[in-house]
């Protein structure tokens, strides 16, 4: 999962969370992030998970990208890339990744060593008698 904080254009200051990829971004209504900011193409770019090389970028045709200042087509983002498109620019984060709850597994843990000692304590005052 990845983070984009949107730090100029009209959405300044919000962030948008991709957990599904392709991840489009553009004008139209369509994509999963829309943005209505001047020189924004109705889809603009894509983001991609590819498993040998992570996530990329690939441009839409006649629209323009940069990526820490320079003008792409496709690149391979990294964690903290600033990404320009119009007049709106995007800064890449991996997400933080939320921990499952363990609670179930702990108290079964638990609920086991108690009963392997109740068993042991059981086992010892027999053996006296």
């Amino acid at each position: 999962m990845i983070q984009l904080d949107i730090l100029s254009g009209k959405k300044a200051g919000s962030q948008s969370m991709a957990r599904y990829f392709p991840f489009r971004i553009g004008r139209a209504a369509g994509n999963d992030l829309q943005l209505e900011d001047d020189g924004i193409w109705d889809q603009h770019l894509v983001l991609e998970f590819q498993k040998q090389n992570g996530f990329s970028l690939e441009c839409c045709p006649n629209a323009l990208v940069t990526v820490n200042g320079e003008s792409v087509r496709n690149k391979i983002l990294r964690n903290g890339d600033t990404i320009t498109i119009g007049s709106a620019r995007l800064q890449f984060w991996l997400a933080v990744a939320m921990q499952r709850g363990l609670s179930v597994r702990e108290n079964f843990v638990w609920a086991l060593l108690i009963f392997i000692t109740l068993g042991q304590l059981i086992l010892i005052c027999w053996l006296f008698r």
